[in-house]
């Protein structure tokens, strides 16, 4: 890691413009996330990230009004952090009145700056408090007439893939035996038994998939080449997709029957076709079952 090489995002705006909703999509991003953190201690908080050295290197930070007087003094912690070798980017969320209004009013919340007093006073001071902040942000979002799933999205394509962070998902590719039951966490499903049976003969019987012998029986074999191929281009066209819709891991399971041979002699090739573009963690759930071997 460079001495400083640690990413700030600062996460603001107005009360009832979605800041919550915006942390947590940033915790989906891997973003190590602290709300209402206040803006004095955001050096001493930098300097514990980068002591951290590396496992600390994305993180969001809520800074907003319930600071009350502490939030006076947010650009001096900025320039500290620009003097002392950090880059932050200011992300702020804002939405109409009629929008806070009606936000406020469906959740009961008091406005911070109008805790008895009419929400549209509160929501006009706060902007008044809040503009110079506004003209330094890099992103401005009106989450006016945006979903929390919209917002995501949007979030998503400014912070993942128009950085170029596309590789950050992570792929699960695990391997099972249809006869103990379809793992319950996976998100696709691929059926090899329709590929030959290493059980069925005797000199790869009591060997596994992992085994170089029955590897390469199954690898070898045509049909399979033609079904690792079009199961490669097929998770290589969804991937981005999932990217875009937020999904930090997918989950890739390979079955045969019994779980010991095809099943895992496929997954660990995909692993090393994918493994060249992605973040790969490959599992074999039932190798090591008792019952060693395929009855289909």
């Amino acid at each position: 890691m460079n001495e400083r090489d640690i990413k700030f995002v600062i996460i603001t705006g107005l009360s009832g413009a979605g800041k919550t909703q915006a942390m947590r999509c940033f915790e989906d991003m891997g973003y190590f996330c602290v709300d209402n953190l206040p803006p004095a201690l955001i050096p001493k908080f930098a300097e514990l990230c980068y002591k951290s050295k590396g496992s600390i290197n994305k993180v969001a930070l809520v800074i907003d009004i319930r600071g009350r007087g502490f939030f006076n003094m947010l650009f001096e912690s900025l320039k500290t952090l620009i003097d002392e070798g950090y880059t932050y980017e200011i992300l702020f969320l804002e939405a109409s009145d009629e929008v806070l209004i009606k936000r406020f009013k469906e959740s009961r919340r008091y406005h911070p700056l109008a805790p008895s007093g009419r929400l549209i006073e509160g929501i006009k001071e706060e902007r008044r408090r809040m503009n110079n902040l506004k003209m330094k942000a890099d992103y401005i979002i009106d989450t006016s007439n945006l979903t929390p799933g919209q917002l995501k999205k949007e979030l998503i394509n400014r912070f993942i893939l128009e950085k170029g962070l596309e590789k950050r998902i992570i792929l699960t590719i695990l391997s099972f035996g249809f006869k103990y039951g379809i793992p319950l966490d996976v998100d696709l499903v691929f059926d090899v038994r329709f590929l030959p049976n290493p059980y069925y003969l005797d000199s790869l019987r009591n060997l596994l998939g992992t085994d170089k012998e029955v590897f390469n029986y199954v690898i070898n074999n045509p049909v399979a080449n033609i079904f690792i191929e079009k199961v490669d281009d097929l998770l290589e066209f969804l991937i981005p997709y999932y990217i875009k819709e937020g999904k930090p891991q997918l989950v890739i399971g390979i079955g045969c029957t019994g779980g010991q041979h095809r099943s895992v002699a496929i997954a660990e090739k995909l692993k090393e076709l994918l493994e060249k573009n992605h973040s790969v963690i490959i599992k074999h759930r039932d190798i090591h079952k008792d019952n060693i071997g395929d009855d289909f």
